[in-house]
């Protein structure tokens, strides 16, 4: 067991994972989540509080307190709130305390971010995370920025977690992310509108065999539905991480044409999600079955 206690700002899915994975690793493991604030529904940080008791994780009732408790803090929230949480944090992390920053924001938010936290007397270190995390748990990959990079990369992975420094440079690591990310996700949101548009012409039988030949190595079918319950699930943290990425090509000097419209795509799918259209789906389910709960709510036009 290492010396370290850890701090996770974010309670939700990544936060969860993270805590639960490292708890036997280090000495001791606490959490803060926006969803604990006084102000804020019982109910709702309910179910945080009962999840934090069976992983054996200590809630801490602010930032301050996990700042005071923790000498590495991850930071895992939605990525609108990057810069945000770092400022906030700036306000009580201890000199010397590590900042890793895990959240899907643009080269200049991270470095917008690494000021605060350094300006405190902190020590900031930027991540790109390259993957899903539930699949991967506390090895889901991912590149490091910064000065303390390289030396952080080896804590982390000697806690059992897959690190590598790719620069001493802040910002790298996530424009790596970033552009990693107009793809991926791009790709989603095209799966969704190409997929749904050829159920509805009743044309799919012939236009997926015909991205089966010229990429032969991807089963179009089931990526499909991996694709449609994904955005489901998380279409809008996946729009906020395309509104950041939107960020990232606009700092390069370009016009973030596909990465707004995949924003809007998953922002869309996400809202008629919480609307209820996809209850009773899940993982296992069809993409055919997600696309006709969007046909049905999309009559064709005549």
């Amino acid at each position: 067991m290492h010396t370290i206690n850890l701090g996770l700002i974010g309670y939700g899915e990544v936060g969860r994972i993270f805590c639960a994975g490292l708890k036997a690793q280090v000495a001791s493991v606490q959490a803060w989540d926006i969803k604990l604030t006084a102000d804020l529904a019982a109910a709702v940080a309910a179910p945080l509080r009962e999840r934090a008791g069976q992983d054996g994780v200590v809630l801490c009732e602010s930032p301050a307190a996990l700042c005071a408790r923790s000498d590495l803090i991850m930071s895992a929230v939605t990525a609108s709130h990057t810069v945000e949480v770092a400022r906030e944090a700036a306000r009580h992390i201890r000199a010397g305390s590590i900042f890793l920053d895990l959240n899907s924001a643009s080269p200049g938010a991270k470095r917008e971010a690494a000021g605060l936290i350094e300006g405190a007397g902190g020590v900031y270190v930027e991540a790109g995370v390259m993957t899903s995390v539930p699949p991967y748990g506390i090895r889901v990959p991912m590149l490091l920025g910064g000065a303390h990079a390289q030396s952080l990369a080896q804590t982390l992975c000697a806690l059992g977690m897959d690190a590598k420094p790719v620069c001493a440079e802040l910002g790298v690591a996530s424009a790596i992310k970033m552009c990693r990310s107009v793809m991926i996700k791009g790709l989603e949101a095209l799966v969704i509108e190409s997929y749904t548009t050829a159920r509805a012409y009743g044309v799919e039988d012939h236009v997926l065999p015909t991205l089966q030949e010229t990429f032969p190595s991807i089963d179009w079918s089931e990526q499909g539905a991996y694709f449609y319950h994904r955005v489901v699930q998380h279409g809008r943290r996946r729009a906020e991480e395309m509104r950041e990425v939107a960020n990232t090509v606009h700092e390069a000097g370009f016009e973030p044409v596909m990465a707004g419209a995949t924003a809007s795509k998953q922002d869309w799918v996400a809202s008629l999600a919480a609307e209820g259209l996809f209850d009773g789906l899940d993982k296992n389910s069809a993409w055919q079955t997600y696309a006709d709960r969007l046909i049905a709510h999309c009559p064709k036009k005549t």
